[in-house]
């Protein structure tokens, strides 16, 4: 797969939430930032419908979908938002047209279904990263800015470094009034070197494809996890065990674990303790707190990729590449 390149099309679409939910001002800045970049925005002919689940039908979804990756002149298809529904499509998209045209496909949250069913039944590489609307963030975003452009235009193993602030609020809402949290860094909960396909995103949602013909096989897999934060402590362990419940998680070669939202109420003592009964069986490296999931900034990794490192309190290491 051809990584995006200066003067290439990037479709927008929107297979989960509909792209009205993104304010004007909002997308007009995603729309130049994006354009800085070289990249020409265009976007799907069904993006302004929406209905009472504030998304559009399946056969809408659908036909967006497709017309980005069959139109030869599309380098490149981005989400324009996440949302809950992204796996009404799964049974009825067209894997052989995938397969014939592989493109950069990046977006997050629900659209790590996507992601992960693309990689299980086509092979192609996927990404992790930004949705559309992210990239009309006004103010701090040169650090997701950073990744995105190393993963997306680059072919250069990615070291990843800790941010040195976070946010967690409703930005897109208000963006004069964002208040800037100092990051302690990560959180090394199970030291250990490792080696391992990149396979993960959202919890709940990836936890959809089990049992399915849709969900990445996890063995020699090193599982890079997060949720939003309608999953609480509770919601989210469960969510978790049921992962680790799968038969290939004895092959599982690492856990990497993105921040919490604040409404999770997700302290790090729980957390600590929660891996530790989990994985009391299990000695494979965890490290929390990593830059990726519902907060903001956020790397952009590929799902499928490699992924290689050290974790250890005081001196860890993490390199990402396809």
């Amino acid at each position: 797969m051809d990584k995006l390149k200066r003067g290439d099309k990037v479709a927008i679409i929107s297979p989960s939430f509909s792209y009205k939910k993104i304010p004007k001002e909002v997308a007009s800045l995603a729309t130049k930032r994006l354009a800085s970049l070289g990249l020409t925005v265009i976007f799907g002919k069904h993006l302004d419908e929406m209905d009472e689940f504030e998304s559009s039908s399946i056969e809408s979804r659908l036909d967006d979908f497709h017309w980005a990756f069959s139109d030869p002149d599309i380098g490149g298809i981005i989400m324009a938002v996440g949302g809950y529904n992204s796996n009404f499509l799964l049974e009825k998209i067209d894997w052989g047209l995938i397969k014939r045209n592989p493109k950069f496909f990046c977006g997050m949250s629900d659209i790590t279904v996507l992601s992960n069913a693309i990689l299980t039944k086509t092979g192609l590489v996927t990404y992790s990263g930004p949705n559309f609307r992210n990239f009309g963030q006004l103010k701090y975003f040169d650090y997701t800015l950073e990744y995105f452009v190393k993963a997306a235009f680059g072919r250069d193993p990615i070291e990843i470094l800790s941010s040195e602030s976070w946010s967690d609020d409703v930005w897109w809402k208000d963006q004069t009034k964002r208040k800037q949290i100092e990051n302690p860094g990560w959180l090394v909960i199970k030291e250990g070197e490792f080696m391992g396909k990149i396979i993960g995103g959202n919890l709940c949602s990836l936890n959809l494809l089990q049992g399915t013909e849709f969900m990445p096989s996890i063995t020699d897999a090193v599982l890079f996890i997060e949720d939003d934060a309608v999953s609480i402590a509770g919601e989210y362990s469960r969510n978790l065990q049921s992962l680790m419940q799968l038969p290939d998680f004895k092959n599982v070669r690492g856990l990497m674990l993105g921040r919490f939202q604040k409404k999770t109420k997700m302290k790090q003592r729980m957390l600590i303790g929660l891996i530790n009964e989990l994985l009391s069986d299990c000695e494979i490296p965890v490290v929390a707190n990593l830059d990726f999931g519902h907060t903001d900034p956020k790397i952009t990794f590929p799902i499928g990729g490699w992924v290689s490192g050290i974790v250890k309190k005081g001196a860890s290491r993490i390199i990402i590449e396809e």
